[in-house]
């Protein structure tokens, strides 16, 4: 695919007005929704501005790329601006940006467009071709300029692992559109300049691409991983490798080659599955890991809890015990429902959750011990709470024991994975588990489930009012996603009540706003109601952040609103003596719910109608803005 062919000039803006960074990007965004490559701007922009916090995409030599791949997207697209006076674009060399390009890639994005917009990126390293794009006097020439540089080339894998003196590397950023392949093209440029022979593999959207053998990863002299986002490091164990943003692999590839050469970078010695998460982590405090740790499991966990929890609930469809031989109402097919989704997939839940857990902290080693610790808090009675705490001491004591292997040689390396790691990970996981942890967590825990399970109908109530206010206080942020993994928490250990109230308060922010949107319209803008319809959608598939736009742009107004209505949803529900086994659905479950699906729409419909109306009577008609 050629680059014009995603560059068009209904894309492209030869006067971008104003000097601010703000400016620049409003007028790309405005001019993608225009030419109809966009479904919803706001949205787009959200995830342009939230790529913009990770690194800014002004690279320096007067370019920047903002880009973002999203659902917001229709078609892929690239937006063409400039500005001869230049942009305040907080760029990696403090100059102001002259040549914009916006990418535009959607969710599904293949890897014909995303070759197409990675060549884009590598064309832009050329002087030349800035320099005529700067003095194009028309958007034909625009077009024209970068068709006469646009060459498709056959990709080839080469292999450098029988020469000498020799480095690798791997490039990588969040989005894996530009700078993934700016950073790979600016340090193979820079080494065939130096006389370095260099292999470079590129971790784009599309997937890994020349990829780095096991020999030339061994025979390099040292390895550079320019990256922002996840990289596969344990496989450069025992070699010098120098981590570092993935804007000095544009900025700076002689500086990185010399130091590679020099092997002036330490020794890698395993503990970490990617390079940016290490340096975010030693940022971040322990807060953000174990938070970041526990989210990986309870992510990997989910996809047992809703096929589980659905397939139990349709059992119930042909009668609450029919499952029970011993039962008037017993069903063969519901029996066997059932027992694949309640006595396997449920039964997963707690290993699943602390495998992921460890995994997430010490990498593949610690998986197994993090699931043996997790399948002894199921059996043991300790439940969701053990296998949280199993799947960190799981996690943290592989950390230790590859601390502790480090002083065997090295070739033992192989021995260490295969052997040692699952063999002591497992030996001292499991007595832990048995001797410490065991006894005491088992009674928290059904002291917790027996207290919840016996709430009394003004306590449940408090309940569902907090669990519900907590998913629309920051609509997917770290309150919203507490509540949930508390949810799915109970569901193991066979409470259902609070899921439901949990995911209840968690479709109306977006019901809210959708409502809104048609019941005063003078309040909002065109831009407003037309995202304000899709939140319709949204809502009812219990995507919260669907909200999000509308709360970044009022949060005054908008997220006490969405609160209260969800408060009043989370409280209907424990009234209404709900209870939901799969923790995700929307609409689509309702009916499988244990009690009376009708009160449960009705607790939605209305939070929902509660929290559009206070939106409504608080803020002011569009015009007064």
């Amino acid at each position: 695919m050629k680059i014009t062919e995603l560059l068009t000039q209904e894309t492209i803006l030869l006067n971008i007005e104003g000097n601010g960074k703000l400016d620049a990007i409003n007028q790309l965004v405005d001019i993608l929704y225009s030419a109809g490559k966009l479904t919803d701007k706001e949205t787009y922009k959200q995830a342009i501005l939230k790529r913009e916090e990770q690194s800014t995409t002004g690279i320096g030599e007067g370019i920047a790329i903002p880009h973002a791949k999203t659902v917001a997207v229709k078609s892929p697209a690239i937006a063409f601006g400039r500005s001869v006076s230049g942009v305040d674009y907080e760029s990696l060399d403090g100059q102001p940006a002259n040549l914009f390009f916006m990418i535009a890639a959607p969710d599904g994005a293949n890897n014909t467009h995303l070759e197409a917009l990675s060549r884009l990126s590598t064309l832009l390293l050329k002087e030349e071709v800035r320099s005529k794009l700067l003095k194009a006097a028309s958007k034909q020439d625009v077009i024209a300029i970068i068709d006469s540089y646009d060459v498709e080339e056959e990709t080839q894998e080469e292999n450098i692992a029988d020469k000498k003196n020799f480095i690798v590397a791997v490039t990588a950023c969040p989005t894996g559109i530009a700078h993934t392949y700016m950073a790979a093209d600016s340090l193979k440029a820079k080494a065939a300049e130096m006389g370095v022979d260099i292999k470079v593999e590129t971790n784009g959207s599309g997937g890994a691409k020349n990829v780095l053998t096991t020999e030339e990863i061994e025979n390099a002299t040292a390895v550079i991983v320019a990256a922002d986002t996840k990289v596969q490091m344990d496989r450069f164990n025992g070699k010098h490798v120098l981590e570092t943003p993935v804007a000095d692999g544009i900025r700076k590839p002689e500086e990185l080659i010399n130091r590679a050469l020099k092997q002036q970078a330490p020794v890698y010695h395993g503990g970490s599955s990617s390079s940016s998460e290490g340096k975010e982590e030693g940022k971040k405090g322990i807060g953000s890991q174990i938070y970041k740790h526990l989210m990986n499991g309870v992510s990997n966990m989910l996809p047992f809890v809703v096929g589980g929890g659905i397939l139990i609930a349709i059992s119930f469809m042909f009668g609450y015990n029919s499952a029970d031989p011993n039962d008037p109402s017993y069903n063969a097919f519901a029996a066997v429902i059932k027992y694949i989704g309640g006595d396997n997939a449920f039964a997963l839940l707690v290993p699943v959750l602390a495998g992921f857990i460890a995994m997430s902290i010490a990498d593949r080693p610690g998986f197994a011990p993090g699931m043996v610790a997790g399948f002894m808090a199921a059996q043991g009675g300790a439940g969701f709470l053990g296998g949280l705490i199993g799947g960190f001491l799981a996690g943290y004591l592989v950390i230790g024991l590859k601390k502790l292997l480090e002083v065997l040689p090295r070739s033992l390396e192989g021995i260490k994975t295969i052997l040692l790691y699952p063999l002591l990970g497992i030996f001292f996981t499991g007595l832990i588990m048995h001797y410490v942890i065991m006894e005491p967590v088992a009674a928290i825990n059904t002291g917790m489930t027996n207290w919840l399970s016996n709430l009394g109908t003004g306590n449940a109530v408090l309940l569902g009012i907090i669990l519900g206010a907590m998913m629309a206080f920051d609509m997917g942020g770290p309150i919203n996603k507490s509540a949930y993994v508390f949810g799915t928490g109970l569901i193991a250990n066979g409470v259902f009540e609070p899921m439901a109230a949990i995911m209840a308060g968690g479709m109306v922010p977006p019901l809210a706003i959708a409502l809104a949107t048609v019941l005063f319209k003078k309040k909002f803008t065109k831009q407003e109601k037309d995202a304000g319809l899709t939140n319709f959608i949204m809502g009812l598939s219990f995507i919260t952040e669907g909200a999000i736009p509308f709360a970044a742009a009022d949060p005054l107004r908008v997220i006490p609103s969405v609160a209260i209505g969800a408060a009043v949803t989370g409280g209907l529900s424990m009234l209404f003596n709900i209870g939901l086994r799969a923790p995700h659905g929307g609409i689509f479950v309702v009916g499988l719910v244990d009690g009376n699906p009708l009160l449960y729409l009705l607790a939605i419909v209305i939070g929902a109608v509660v929290a559009a109306l206070l939106l409504g009577l608080l803020k002011k008609p569009i015009e007064q803005k």
